[in-house]
C-alpha cells in the first residue's frame, strides 16, 4: 500500500509541477558570469563561462560613467541577492557606481553613482544588501553607506577614522562581525555590526596583533565559519585563525610562507581565496607573478604548500568559480586574464587559456544565476 501511495503522489507532484510549467527536477543554473572591472580603461568586461570546458566568451564591455581621471583600482561588489554589481572608482571622482544585472543574460545596466569621502581600494555590501563597507589605504578610513532599494548607494553614514592603511573589511557570514585589515598597524580588528542600523562599534578585544611588518591586506572566512585566513601584504604570509562567531573573537594558530623561493626586490602580495567546499587556497604575489597553492587540513584548517604556480604580469586579482573547477587571474600589467583548472584531488591548477581584457584589471567577480 506505501509503495502504491507514493507512486501515486509522485504521479500528483509530476502533473501538478507539468501544468505549472516547472519541474521536480533540481534547477539547473542557467548561467555563469565573469565581472572584470579595469581601472585604465574604466570599464568592466562581462564574459559568460562554460562550465563544462571552462571556457570564456565575451557578452558585452560596460563603460564606467563620470569619470574624470582614472586610477589605481576598480574594486567590485555584488549585492547578495544578485540584482546589483557596484564598483568604485579611486580617481576622480571617488564615488561608487551601480549596475543592475539582468539575470538572464548577465548584462549590465548603469543606475547611477553614489558618493564616497575617499580613495577605497576595497568595497563590500554586508549579509542583507543594504549596507557598503568601503576600506581607505591612503585615507585610514573604514566607512559604511547605506544602500536603497534601487540599488544606489547613499551618503556615508559612519567613518571611523585612524584606521592605519585600511585595506580591506567583510562581514561574517551570521552579519553580526565586521573584521577590517589595516595594513599600517598589522591588526586585524573586529567590530560589532548592527545590521539594522548598519552602524560598527569595537568589540572585546577590538583587534588581534601580527608580526611587524606583515600588512595585513585580504582575508576569507572558511565556508564551515570557523576560521578565518589572512594575507600579509608585505611579507607574503597566510595566517591562519580560528574564529569564534558567537563573540566574534579570533585566535591565530599559523603563519605559513606564500613567497616563491628566489623572490627578490619589494614584497606586494595581493589576493587569496578559498574553493568553495573549504579543501584548498591559493594566494598571489605581485612581485613573482606568482600564484601559491595550499591544502587545507580538514581536521583543524591548518595550511600545508601544494605549489607555486607563474601567472600574469603584477597578478592584483583573482576569482574561484562556484564549482571550484576553474580559477581565474589577471594581470595589470599585461591587460589579460588567464585560467586555470582546479584538480579536485590535488588542488593542483591547469592553465587553460589567456584572454585579452581592459587596461589594467583590478577584480574579479563571478555569479551564477
Amino acid at each position: 500500500m506505501r509503495q502504491i501511495f507514493c507512486q501515486v503522489l509522485w504521479s500528483a507532484l509530476s502533473a501538478t509541477a507539468i501544468l505549472a510549467g516547472t519541474s521536480l527536477v533540481a534547477p539547473v543554473l542557467a548561467a555563469t558570469i565573469v565581472y572584470v572591472s579595469n581601472a585604465e580603461s574604466n570599464d568592466i568586461y562581462v564574459l559568460q563561462l562554460n562550465r563544462e570546458t571552462g571556457e570564456l566568451t565575451l557578452i558585452e564591455t560596460v563603460p564606467i560613467p563620470g569619470v574624470v581621471k582614472s586610477g589605481m583600482s576598480t574594486p567590485l561588489a555584488i549585492s547578495p541577492d544578485r540584482r546589483f554589481l557596484f564598483v568604485a572608482t579611486r580617481g576622480e571622482p571617488q564615488m561608487v557606481a551601480s549596475y543592475a544585472i539582468d539575470a538572464k543574460s548577465g548584462k549590465l545596466k548603469y543606475l547611477g553613482n553614489g558618493p564616497l569621502v575617499d580613495s577605497m581600494p576595497f568595497i563590500a555590501t554586508d549579509r542583507t544588501g543594504r549596507y557598503l563597507f568601503a576600506a581607505s589605504f591612503p585615507g585610514h578610513k573604514l566607512t559604511v553607506n547605506p544602500i536603497n532599494a534601487q540599488g544606489i548607494v547613499q551618503p556615508t553614514q559612519q567613518v571611523l577614522e585612524k584606521q592605519t592603511n585600511a585595506h580591506s573589511m567583510m562581514a561574517d557570514r551570521q552579519n553580526r562581525f565586521v573584521l577590517a585589515m589595516t595594513l599600517g598597524n598589522d591588526l586585524v580588528n573586529v567590530f560589532k555590526f548592527d545590521a539594522k542600523t548598519g552602524k560598527l562599534e569595537p568589540n572585546t578585544p577590538p583587534s588581534v596583533s601580527v608580526k611587524a611588518k606583515t600588512g595585513p591586506r585580504h582575508f576569507v572566512f572558511h565556508p564551515n565559519s570557523k576560521l578565518v585566513y589572512m594575507l600579509g601584504e608585505l611579507d607574503a604570509t597566510i595566517h591562519v585563525f580560528d574564529w569564534d562567531a558567537g563573540k566574534g573573537q579570533l585566535k591565530e594558530k599559523q603563519s605559513v610562507n606564500a613567497l616563491l623561493p628566489g623572490t627578490t626586490g619589494r614584497i606586494a602580495a595581493a589576493d587569496l581565496h578559498i574553493t568553495p567546499n573549504g579543501k584548498f587556497l591559493y594566494s598571489t604575489e605581485r612581485t613573482s607573478n606568482a600564484l601559491a597553492g595550499f591544502k587545507i587540513n580538514p581536521a583543524d584548517g591548518t595550511l600545508s604548500l601544494i605549489e607555486f604556480v607563474p601567472t600574469e604580469n603584477q597578478p592584483r586579482t583573482f576569482s574561484i568559480d562556484s564549482s571550484g573547477r576553474y580559477l581565474f587571474v589577471a594581470g595589470q600589467r599585461s591587460h589579460r586574464m588567464s585560467s586555470f583548472q582546479i584538480d579536485a584531488g590535488t588542488g593542483k591548477l591547469t592553465k587553460l587559456k589567456e584572454y585579452s581584457v581592459g587596461k589594467n584589471p583590478t577584480w574579479i567577480e563571478i555569479v551564477d544565476f
